[in-house]
């Protein structure tokens, strides 16, 4: 959702962020909500990079959005396969919960904004109904209760 997908991203060099992202943050951090990226990184288990290197990444990416004057909370990841069964892995809740326990969500009040079903079904099983689903490609549309071709059709849609 960050980050144009290119499979298993774990360099710099790689990375590419999404047109609008720096002012979807933006905006939502204006309006005061919390700010933090839930990922699943199956990309460690499967031995494709390490976690030093996806921390790196991170660290980078996080200061990119500093530059920004964007704040993220915190970043949550699983790096587990999805064969692992472990608790944090999209669908699954756990780094939800984990965000929840330590920042105190609300989650009336929260969006869960993904490009993967994973992403939306977590949101569902957590609780959170204002969820959307970003992805250009009609016949990949879901459960989410809303879905939008671009980032920019985002920020548009919370426009309050």
């Amino acid at each position: 959702m960050i980050n144009i997908d290119k499979s298993y991203v774990y360099k710099i060099e790689d990375f590419e962020f999404k047109d609008g992202i720096f002012q979807l943050l933006q905006k939502l951090q204006k309006l005061n909500y919390q700010l933090f990226i839930i990922t699943n990184q199956s990309g460690i288990a499967r031995g494709y990079y390490s976690k030093e290197d996806f921390l790196t990444l991170s660290s980078w990416m996080l200061q990119e959005f500093q530059k920004q004057k964007i704040f993220i909370k915190k970043l949550y990841y699983c790096p587990h396969s999805p064969d692992s069964n472990c608790k944090c892995r999209k669908p699954k809740t756990g780094m939800l919960d984990q965000a929840n326990k330590e920042f105190g969500v609300d989650i009336k009040n929260s969006w869960l904004i993904g490009d993967k079903e994973s992403d939306i079904e977590a949101g569902h099983n957590f609780g959170i109904e204002n969820t959307i689903f970003l992805s250009s490609n009609y016949q990949n549309r879901n459960s989410a209760r809303y879905s939008v071709d671009t980032i920019f059709d985002i920020i548009d849609l919370i426009n309050y």
